[in-house]
C-alpha cells in the first residue's frame, strides 16, 4: 500500500456520520502508538504535521517513519501538513510526498486568505494533493499557532460559501467554539451547534453536497492524564478540553475530520512522568517510549470507539 488522499475517507465519513481522527506526529513512537491503534479498530488516519514538527524531525524523516507505519500495519494513511503558513510550506512537503495539505491563511484579511489560499489550491490540484484551508481563528497557542481570546473569531456561513467557492478547497476548517492547546475553557465547555449547522445547509444549498467540515483544537484533554501528569511531578492546573459527546454530535453534522495533537501530548508525558517516578533509576530510552507509545495506542482506540466513530472504516 502507499499514501492516500483524504477525499474517498471523507465521502465515507460524511455518509456514515462518523469523523476521521487527525492525530499530530512528531517521531517513531507516536506514529507507531497512533497506526498500532488504528490497525486495532480497522481504520483509516490521517498522520499530521505542524510546522514546529518539520522543523523538529525533517520531513524527510517523518515520511519515511509514514512509509514504515503503512508496511507494519497495512491502513490507510493519510499524510497532511498541519496549519502550513505560507506557500514555500505547502511545496516543501508536496516535493517530499505528503498527500494533504492545510494551508491557513486565517490571520489575513478575507480577501488575502481567498487569494493565498486560491494559489496554493492551484498548485497542490496539479499535483494530486488535496487542500483544507481555515476561515475564523480559533484561539489558544499550538506550536506556531497562537491567537489570543480577543482575536479569536467565529466562521460566518455565508462567507463560507463565497470562500469555498472561490478558493476550490477539498475542506474547511471552522471555528464554533474549540481551541488550541490544553486550556481551553475556564468554565463550560460550548460549541456553537447552530452556527455549524447553517455552514453545513448553506454549502449544500450552494451546490456543495457532503463538503467535508474540519475541527482543530478538539481534545479532550482527559482529565486522567491530567491527574497522572500532576501526580508524578507536573503541575497542570486548570486544564480543560472538548467533552466527548460534543465532539461525536458534530460528526453528525458534517465535520468529517477531527484534529486532536494536546491528547497525544498529554498522554506521552503522562506516562513518561509515571515510568521515571516508579523507576527513578531508568535511564534507557526504550524503556520510558514504550511507556508513551502504549499509552499513546490506547488513546487512539478509545478516540475511535468514543468520540470518532470510525471503527472499520478502511477503503478496502
Amino acid at each position: 500500500m502507499a499514501l492516500v488522499t483524504t477525499k474517498e475517507m471523507f465521502k465515507k465519513a460524511y455518509e456514515n456520520k462518523y469523523a476521521i481522527g487527525a492525530f499530530n506526529i512528531n517521531n517513531m513512537e507516536i506514529i507507531q502508538g497512533v497506526t498500532r491503534g488504528c490497525k486495532a479498530k480497522n481504520s483509516s488516519v490521517i498522520l499530521q504535521v505542524s510546522t514546529g514538527a518539520l522543523k523538529y524531525a525533517h520531513p524527510y524523516y517523518l515520511k519515511a517513519m509514514v512509509d514504515a507505519a503503512i508496511r507494519e500495519t497495512n491502513i490507510d494513511i493519510a499524510l497532511h501538513l498541519d496549519h502550513g503558513p505560507d506557500f514555500e510550506s505547502v511545496k516543501t512537503v508536496v516535493e517530499n510526498g505528503f498527500t494533504s495539505v492545510m494551508f491557513d491563511g486565517s490571520h489575513h484579511d478575507y480577501e488575502t486568505n481567498v487569494k493565498l489560499t486560491k494559489d496554493v489550491v492551484a498548485y497542490a490540484h496539479e499535483r494530486g494533493v488535496v487542500v483544507e484551508a481555515e476561515l475564523g481563528q480559533l484561539a489558544g497557542i499550538e506550536d506556531d499557532v497562537n491567537v489570543s481570546a480577543e482575536n479569536a473569531t467565529f466562521t460566518d456561513p455565508d462567507q463560507a460559501v463565497d470562500f469555498v467557492s472561490r478558493t476550490g478547497i477539498d475542506s474547511l476548517a471552522v471555528a464554533i467554539g474549540t481551541s488550541h492547546g490544553a486550556y481551553k475553557f475556564k468554565g463550560e465547555a460550548r460549541l456553537d451547534f447552530e452556527r455549524l449547522t447553517a455552514i453545513t445547509q448553506k454549502l449544500t444549498a450552494a451546490g456543495f453536497e457532503k463538503f467535508p467540515i474540519v475541527l482543530h483544537g478538539a481534545s479532550s484533554v482527559d482529565p486522567e492524564m491530567i491527574r497522572i501528569c500532576n501526580e508524578n511531578g507536573g503541575s497542570l492546573k486548570g486544564a480543560a478540553g472538548i467533552p466527548a459527546e460534543m465532539l461525536r454530535r458534530a460528526t453528525t453534522l458534517g465535520v468529517c475530520k477531527i484534529n486532536m495533537d494536546t491528547d497525544i501530548r498529554l498522554s506521552a508525558t503522562a506516562a513518561i512522568r509515571k515510568f521515571f517516578n516508579d523507576k527513578p533509576e531508568a535511564f534507557d530510552p526504550r524503556g520510558y517510549l514504550t511507556e508513551a507509545r502504549d499509552y499513546i495506542q490506547t488513546l487512539v482506540e478509545n478516540k475511535i470507539d468514543d468520540v470518532l466513530g470510525c471503527a472499520n472504516s478502511l477503503l478496502g
